[in-house]
């Protein structure tokens, strides 16, 4: 099958890999850097900051990403959906500098970061011009220029780290205690320049794009505008849903902690925890970049709910291969975050199920976006939404972040089951649920073989979780190996 879909999708997937999971990846590494540079307490600031820099970017973009795939496709001038959806994202991140300028003491005082405004002021201006480059980014998708837009990626991520490594560690090295000397190190303390880092290579990402943006001209067409934030609207409600489920747990921990608790310590153990399901997140979201314009783009085919099933299938069989070999081998994994961190290790595979859950629930919001009844996801969102906030709320005060870890869980594995059964009621697909639970419970007996198998030596433990990891791979190949060949 020379023109499988399947076999395009798995290719576009891997190269968009390029410019999601390797940046990512990269990025990854400066966990281990920043939870052995910084203390609980001061790596917590960081992981709530970049929660509120989440929420901020998903409204910001307001769905103009998915937007820009879908009219760019049934428009006959695509320059000119780019010229209107890159136009409104560049008047909304002005204006948002703007506010965040005149109101920096007050924004600062209301997250209770009144001493430190700088780090505002410097969030503020990545996420504007991240929201702003996020459409030349879905230009080169919409072109398929996969390949330069992994470059960007790549090389905006490569400067972050330098940069880090710089700061934090090269140049107090170099001047030792004189360190305290240098302006901006006598007056900040060194997470500033965590944020330092981003911008500037924030700024080179937007350098780069610059061939993209020569294409690029202030141009808004009204009516085109309009369907454009109508389309994108609900997008913009699901992904500021999302993102509350995503983050909120890590901003509501420190006002639901106890007051007798280090609010900020345990959030950046819980952050530097939740980083080791860092590969499922990756994988999903390398599946989404390239899924997204090819669900549009099979939509018109006889067959594309077949296609739709086969795609469930496999994104399954490939994340519960993600979840086994994080839990299987969390004695290796857990290096990737610094000793003190390791308190919070029982949540990882909490957080793996949930992000499993949030992808199956990806995979099926196909139903409502190839229907234009993006409200209906908006909806199951909003309760996902609900659900988080309220465990969270309930949950925190006793248990602390592993019911942030479990409010997680429910909310994804809610929003899940919802989305399938409505979805069967407005676009049916004819997903191989009894070969998914197969392979889920086949998968949940292996971790609980593995949980149950007490070995005082490391390395028969570690052979023991490996034979039951490639049984379970073994099995999935068997059983898959006639539609893989094809």
């Amino acid at each position: 099958m020379a023109n499988n879909p399947l076999k395009r999708l798995a290719g576009e997937t891997a190269v968009y890999g390029l410019g999601t999971i390797v940046p990512r990846l990269l990025n990854y590494f400066l966990v281990p850097f920043y939870t052995r540079i910084f203390d609980e307490s001061a790596y917590g600031q960081i992981t709530e900051l970049y929660a509120w820099v989440a929420i901020v970017m998903v409204v910001l973009t307001y769905g103009m990403e998915t937007a820009f795939f879908r009219y760019a496709n049934q428009e006959k001038e695509s320059n000119k959906v780019f010229n209107t959806a890159t136009t409104s994202l560049l008047i909304t991140s002005i204006v948002f500098i703007g506010i965040v300028v005149l109101f920096l003491g007050d924004i600062a005082s209301a997250i209770q970061y009144g001493g430190n405004s700088e780090y505002i002021i410097l969030l503020a201006f990545i996420v504007a011009i991240d929201a702003f480059t996020s459409l030349p980014f879905a230009y080169l998708r919409y072109k398929n220029k996969a390949k330069r837009f992994s470059f960007i990626k790549i090389a905006g991520v490569v400067v972050n780290i330098f940069l880090n490594f710089l700061f934090l560690l090269i140049i107090p090295k170099l001047f030792g205690e004189k360190v305290h000397e240098l302006m901006v190190y006598k007056s900040s303390h060194l997470i500033v320049f965590v944020f330092i880092a981003n911008l500037i290579s924030t700024i080179i990402s937007l350098l780069l794009l610059i061939p993209e943006l020569k294409v690029f001209k202030i141009q808004i067409d009204k009516a085109l505008l309009r369907k454009m934030l109508a389309y994108g609207l609900p997008i913009l409600i699901i992904g500021f849903a999302g993102m509350i489920n995503e983050v909120s747990d890590k901003i509501l921990l420190k006002y639901l902690l106890p007051d007798d608790v280090d609010a900020q310590a345990q959030i950046g153990i819980y952050g530097a925890n939740y980083k080791l399901a860092i590969l499922m997140t990756l994988f999903i979201q390398m599946f989404r970049y390239a899924a997204e314009p090819f669900f549009f783009a099979e939509s018109d085919k006889k067959n594309a709910k077949e296609i739709y099933s086969q795609v469930m299938t496999y994104f399954v069989i490939f994340t519960i291969i993600i979840f086994l070999g994080i839990t299987l081998f969390m004695d290796i994994f857990k290096y990737f975050i610094g000793p003190a961190f390791w308190a919070g290790l029982m949540i990882v595979p909490i957080v793996l199920a949930a992000k499993l859950f949030l992808g199956i629930f990806y995979n099926l919001s196909v139903w409502y976006k190839l229907t234009n009844k993006t409200l209906y996801g908006a909806a199951i969102a909003i309760f996902g939404a609900v659900i988080t906030i309220v465990l969270n709320i309930i949950l925190i005060p006793k248990y602390g972040f592993i019911g942030s870890a479990w409010a997680n869980f429910f909310c994804y594995l809610g929003m899940m089951q919802i989305s399938y059964f409505w979805g069967r009621k407005v676009y049916k697909v004819n997903y191989q649920i009894k070969k998914l639970l197969v392979y889920a419970l086949l998968a949940g007996l292996i971790y609980y073989l593995s949980s149950i198998i007490k070995i005082d030596s490391k390395y028969l433990s570690l052979l023991i979780n490996t034979m039951l990891f490639l049984t379970y791979i073994g099995i999935a190949f068997i059983n898959e190996r006639k539609l893989l060949r094809s």
